[in-house]
């Protein structure tokens, strides 16, 4: 019975943890801006001077407002369209990212 149930509890947790992992497309835009003006090409310039000055990185996508882990990673991209994957916390506010990219142009 205590194999059946660790076996369990082991499926949950990693089940959890990809419940949460995904794909966004997005703008890497400054925390300053981001939820007013954050979500476009229009605002890279304004984005890569608030993140120079030490601004957080944050991603724009589908009208919402991430935080990020990885801020070194993400600043390299300070204004640009990206696909970023990652695993989202549970407060839906927040990525812990795995790797960003320049997202394809259209």
């Amino acid at each position: 019975m205590k194999k059946v149930t660790a076996g369990l509890c082991l499926v949950l947790v990693l089940t959890a943890g990809a419940l949460y992992a995904g794909e966004w497309t997005g703008f890497i835009s400054d925390a300053k801006c981001a939820a007013s003006k954050g979500d476009s090409a229009a605002h890279a310039s304004c984005a890569k001077g608030c993140i120079g000055r030490g601004e957080s990185a944050v991603l724009v996508s589908g009208g919402k407002v991430f935080t990020l882990d990885k801020q070194d990673e993400a600043k390299k991209f300070a204004g640009e369209k990206v696909m970023l994957k990652g695993t989202a916390g549970e407060d839906g506010a927040s990525i812990k990212v795995e790797s960003i990219e320049k997202a394809a142009e259209k």
